[in-house]
């Protein structure tokens, strides 16, 4: 299969990798600023796909990769927008009945029809295992904040002593193009313990790079700062790329201290 639209992983774009390290190792201040010194290089579903990617066209594209680019310094694979979702449509987002696919927590797992490797709760581990293999790193997109369905059904965040996603949210400020999630509030207890979750998650799966949507315009400094905290305090190095562009030059001091894109 031939890989289309292959493209230098742009500014607005947050990288993730783990430390081979089994235990947690709260790295130091500003250490996540070594591990992406350049622009990465990479492939980003969205580009092809939209948010109907799949699996197989996932390892297609990776495998043209390692054949055809990664002598150049091509390395990354990202799986982009709506993982999640088992029911999504091309060429926009089905936000008139999409079937969520998430834990116990509130944390979204990739959709089995569309990733069967992640049966069985191993969620992307067994593609990320695939993608290392060839010598390259694996990434995947999210939106910021928590999703509506744990708001709804009142889930509890792991780690959080009894706090459910209803207690920590907002409506205001919710993205404006696609509404999966709300807002979190960056002071509430359980917040920071929710984004902690979602990154001890992404490091067991073996993520290599994170893009965060929604976070740049405009920007969302208190989530940002949760997120930052997270990758942390994972055990693992995760290149971090806020998206979309157009951060405000008002917060460029802070994106340059928080993000490595």
């Amino acid at each position: 299969m031939k890989l289309k639209n292959t493209i230098a992983l742009a500014l607005g774009v947050i990288l993730v990798s783990v430390s081979t390290n089994a235990q947690k190792t709260a790295f130091k201040k500003d250490e996540f600023k070594q591990w992406a010194q350049t622009p990465p290089m990479g492939w980003n579903s969205w580009d092809c796909y939209g948010s109907t990617v799949e699996e197989h066209e996932v390892k297609a594209n990776a495998d043209y990769m390692v054949k055809n680019l990664k002598k150049s310094g091509w390395e990354y694979i990202v799986v982009d927008i709506r993982w999640f979702v088992e029911n999504d449509k091309a060429g926009g987002y089905n936000q008139k009945d999409p079937r969520y696919v998430m834990d116990q927590y509130g944390r979204y797992l990739p959709a089995l029809n569309r990733f069967p490797s992640a049966k069985d709760g191993q969620g992307f581990k067994p593609l990320a295992d695939y993608i290392h293999s060839k010598g390259l790193k694996f990434g995947i997109h999210i939106m910021r904040g928590i999703p509506k369905k744990a708001v709804e059904e009142k889930l509890p965040i792991k780690g959080a002593n009894g706090i459910t996603a209803d207690q920590i949210y907002t409506t205001e400020l919710q993205c404006e193009w696609l509404k999966d999630n709300y807002t979190i509030l960056a002071d509430k207890p359980g917040a920071q313990e929710y984004y902690d979750s979602l990154f001890e998650l992404y490091a067991q799966w073996g993520v290599d790079f994170i893009k965060i949507d929604d976070l740049s315009r405009p920007y969302h400094e208190g989530e940002i700062n949760l997120i930052r905290k997270a990758i942390d305090k994972c055990g693992r190095e995760i290149v971090l790329s806020t998206s979309p562009g157009e951060t405000p030059i008002s917060a460029a001091a802070h994106v340059s201290s928080h993000a490595n894109m």
